[in-house]
């Protein structure tokens, strides 16, 4: 551990230095949380990666910048991070290196005395979330869980389905793509931010605008008999703390209150708008 304590100081001025002085991307994405930084001080795994994430986006940037004194400067930076980079562990992922990780884990769960600044996948989280994303998520949390509902045929839960999924969530959330709200939707839920329940929202005032939508018209028109499933989209525990930790600056604000998904729930995203 001791070349690991004796690279953090130098690792942290890099790292300010980069933040204050780089205005790209590439340097801005190893810094993007403080919690990284400081769980580096006290964990050697998390030092060593952050320490190659940094050399990597330096180095991604001064391939990007004119010749001059820019590419000097982020050179330099370059170099130091290098060095730094070449004196931490080697992240271990063999069986013994993975136990040891997991032993490491539940030691620091028993060091009281370390706050912890959010969940540790919150910083990977952001890097794959689109700008609409984000403000569907921030809808969610604001705003409470939102309606769905899926059009069948034959006036039955099981008969065919004509129509999933159809939602206001992306016009609500003023995004700005809005034919791309279902593949948002399919990645909220593949990073375990929200899930698709079943059930229809207790305020079915919520629903009357949404089955008034052309869409929805378009598919009960469609079919005889056919017939509206009521259903809702929600935040998951995960993603509530996900949201209020990186996403709203009220921290002790209360939000609307979203469900847990349940072990009989399926996961459907929707399919419409």
């Amino acid at each position: 551990m001791a070349p690991v304590t004796a690279a953090t100081p130098g690792l942290l001025r890099v790292a300010g230095g980069a933040a204050l002085n780089l205005t790209v991307w590439g340097a801005r994405a190893y810094v993007r949380t403080g919690t990284r930084l400081a769980r580096a001080m006290v964990d050697g795994q998390e030092l060593a990666a952050l320490a190659r994430e940094a050399a990597d986006a330096v180095e991604t940037v001064v391939a990007m910048v004119r010749p001059g004194q820019d590419d000097e400067l982020l050179g330099g930076r370059a170099s130091t991070l290098a060095a730094v980079h070449e004196s931490l562990p080697a992240l271990d992922d063999s069986p013994d290196g993975l136990r040891r990780r997991g032993q490491d884990l539940l030691e620091r769960s028993r060091q009281v005395w370390v706050p912890e600044q959010g969940h540790p996948a919150y910083g990977r989280i952001l890097d794959e979330l689109a700008p609409d994303e984000a403000r569907v998520l921030l809808h969610l949390l604001t705003d409470g869980p939102q309606p769905s509902v899926d059009v069948r045929q034959g006036g039955l839960r099981s008969g065919a389905l004509i129509a999933p999924g159809l939602t206001m969530i992306g016009s609500e959330a003023g995004v700005r793509f809005g034919d791309q709200v279902p593949a948002y939707l399919n990645n909220l839920s593949r990073l375990g931010l929200i899930w698709f329940s079943k059930e229809a929202l207790r305020d079915t005032t919520e629903y009357q605008v949404l089955e008034a939508q052309p869409d929805v018209l378009s598919a009960l028109h469609a079919v005889r008999m056919a017939k509206v499933v009521r259903r809702s989209i929600q935040l998951t525990p995960f993603g509530v703390g996900f949201c209020r930790a990186c996403l709203s600056d009220d921290a002790g604000r209360e939000f609307p209150e979203h469900s847990s998904p349940l072990a009989t729930e399926s996961s459907e995203p929707p399919k419409q708008r």
